[in-house]
């Protein structure tokens, strides 16, 4: 939520708004499936579908006015409180979403404990010595999927160790299990936002002078802290609305009955009434947390400072060696290639489970299927669409760089849900599948793209450089082209690669919940469902795709950490005069950026937000 977003940006807000409720009130009509029938499927698998059983099904549901009256009845329930009645149990709707919601409060709170000690633990270092970074390690703690945490705690330290429960909700001791595997990949994401903000803002004048003047380390960390904190709070509640999508894998696990459990217990049984309520019960979560985001941030800002809207310093990239990446990219294309050449599909009941070895190098699984084979063939399914996803949302966050108060408007709702209820509608619509799924993580990855490229049009279109070349008659196409794009399209690139890794995890947690590739598919998340039921005899088969989605965002670190900090790389004499040694010469040409006066800008501080991925994330995260 941005301060005084009125005009377009209000509007934007709206529409979006009231074409979610539209989507989720037209359900029972946008699925393609007469609705009668699932009633009746769920009511009596035995009886026969007859005109007559549907039609008095349709008469007992009201069903039979018709989507817009149905849509109005729905809309006028809403106001007065009225969820409506399963269509599996006859229950009201309303108790059973109050409950779950209840529960996963209950959770978000406890794991947002965890991610904020782990947060601690990262930044901490930062603080003592003045310098360095969460850097590789902080993201690939935020690329471990929560089901796969989920699913090593349970065996750990529930089913190995007998330590805590497995499953249910009757005291605060199920509830560690849980909250470590949702927390951990948050803190891993908190942690590396704020320790790559410190160094730049302890190099800062007045840090000199606090030191100089005799005050403390702890004061000064302190007010280090407090300076870095208000423009990273928005990025905060976007991880917690990430927790949300987390939580209906982690409850599913654990079998929780949360808010995100029955979202998608309703959407696989084709409740209809219960999915709607759930889904605007997560929706009017997701909003709340964006307006207590926007409230914290003034309080932190205070009375003198709102008006300014306290930026950070630009973040200073630290160089990275080229060889990180390209060793890591080594690695994965080596696996995957390898992977390639061998047949995914083939069963053998014989090689069931089999340890790694020459034949099988990272094993079999359930069925005697090579792990590796479906390992590189899944590649295809998880990181080509995971390229894509992200490829659109660079190119639509581009787009709507030159539109902020509608970008800044759709941003509000995008960010309020997250990419597994999304991918729940979406199935519900059109059923599950790779195309689903990517479309679910499509709508709702643009919008910190989007808010990036707009902060930087701005503070481009503002810079006394520009003023001068208009003023000797350049021309709006020369400006556009020659500086205004080369200095939005490289960091932009660079935070878009950095959400590569976020997208295919979200890709692979619809996948792990049936919601995306469906089965014999070798997609990375569908391969984590596939081996949870005997991942305590093979774990090799959950590891190995466990372990790519780590690799891959070590990968994407490391290589935008290349880009931004070796300027140079460009200069390779084997590059020049590539496309990638003129482009990066446009972008030195184009001057820095002189900040525009912050009471005029409404989108966040524009800084390298590459440097500062935010959420997937969901789930990005």
């Amino acid at each position: 939520m941005v301060k005084g977003l009125t005009g377009p940006a209000a509007s934007a807000r709206l529409i979006c708004l009231a074409a979610v409720l539209t989507t989720v009130g037209l359900l029972p009509w946008l699925s393609g499936r007469d609705p009668a029938l699932t009633v009746l499927r769920a009511r009596s698998a035995e009886q026969e579908a007859t005109e007559e059983a549907l039609a008095a099904v349709r008469e007992d549901l009201g069903l039979d006015v018709g989507p817009l009256a149905l849509l109005g009845r729905w809309g006028s329930g809403l106001l007065r409180g009225d969820l409506g009645t399963s269509w599996v149990s006859g229950t009201d709707v309303l108790p059973s979403v109050v409950s779950g919601l209840q529960v996963s409060l209950g959770l978000m709170g406890a794991a947002f404990a965890v991610a904020v000690l782990l947060a601690c633990a990262l930044v901490a270092p930062v603080l003592v010595r003045g310098r360095g970074s969460a850097g590789t390690v902080a993201a690939m703690l935020a690329s471990l999927p929560e089901f796969l945490l989920a699913t090593v705690a349970l065996l750990v330290c529930g089913v190995w160790l007998g330590w805590l429960p497995t499953s249910g909700w009757q005291g605060p001791q199920y509830l560690v299990l849980p909250a470590i595997a949702l927390g951990v990949p948050a803190g891993g994401l908190l942690g590396r936002l704020v320790a790559e903000a410190l160094p730049a803002v302890l190099d800062e004048r007045w840090v000199e002078l606090w030191r100089g003047a005799g005050v403390s380390r702890t004061r000064v960390a302190s007010a280090a802290l407090r300076r870095v904190l208000p423009p990273l709070v928005p990025q905060f509640g976007m991880a917690t609305v990430g927790l949300t999508g987390g939580a209906v894998a982690v409850e599913t696990v654990f079998a929780v009955p949360g808010i995100g459990r029955t979202a998608l217990g309703a959407a696989k049984s084709q409740d209809l009434p219960l999915l709607q309520g759930a889904v605007l019960a997560l929706l009017l979560l997701g909003l709340g947390v964006g307006a207590l985001t926007a409230f914290t941030r003034r309080r932190l800002l205070g009375p003198a400072l709102r008006d300014a809207e306290l930026a950070l310093p630009p973040a200073r990239p630290v160089p990275s060696p080229a060889t990180i990446p390209l060793t890591l990219f080594t690695v994965l294309a080596v696996t995957i290639g390898w992977g390639m050449l061998r047949d995914p599909y083939a069963v053998d009941t014989s090689a069931r489970l089999l340890l790694p070895s020459w034949a099988h190098p990272l094993g079999t699984d359930g069925l005697g299927r090579d792990v590796l084979a479906r390992l590189g063939h899944g590649a295809a399914a998880t990181v080509g669409t995971a390229a894509a996803v992200c490829a659109l949302s660079l190119l639509v966050a581009l787009l709507l760089g030159f539109l902020p108060g509608v970008a800044a408007g759709a941003a509000d709702i995008a960010n309020a849900l997250p990419p597994v209820i999304v991918g729940i509608l979406v199935a519900a619509a059109a059923g599950p599948g790779t195309g689903g799924a990517a479309l679910a993580v499509a709508l709702i990855s643009w919008p910190p793209l989007a808010a990036h490229a707009a902060a930087l049009v701005q503070e481009v279109r503002a810079s006394a450089f520009l003023t001068a070349q208009r003023a000797i008659g350049a021309g709006p196409w020369w400006i556009l082209t020659r500086h205004v794009l080369p200095s939005v399209v490289v960091p932009v690139s660079r935070h878009a690669l950095l959400r590569l890794p976020g997208i295919a995890l979200a890709l692979a947690s619809l996948g792990f919940l049936g919601l995306g590739a469906q089965p014999p598919a070798p997609e990375w998340g569908l391969l984590l469902e596939e081996s949870r039921a005997y991942v305590e005899r093979a774990p090799w088969a959950a590891l190995a795709p466990a372990v790519a989605l780590a690799l891959l965002a070590a990968l994407a670190v490391s290589a935008a950490s290349w880009l931004a900090g070796g300027a140079a790389a460009p200069d390779h004499p084997r590059l020049r005069g590539s496309a990638l040694h003129r482009f990066a010469r446009l972008r030195r040409t184009a001057p820095e950026p002189t900040a525009l006066p912050a009471a005029k800008t409404r989108t966040e501080p524009a800084r390298d937000h590459s440097k500062s991925p935010g959420i997937t994330e969901s789930a990005g995260r």
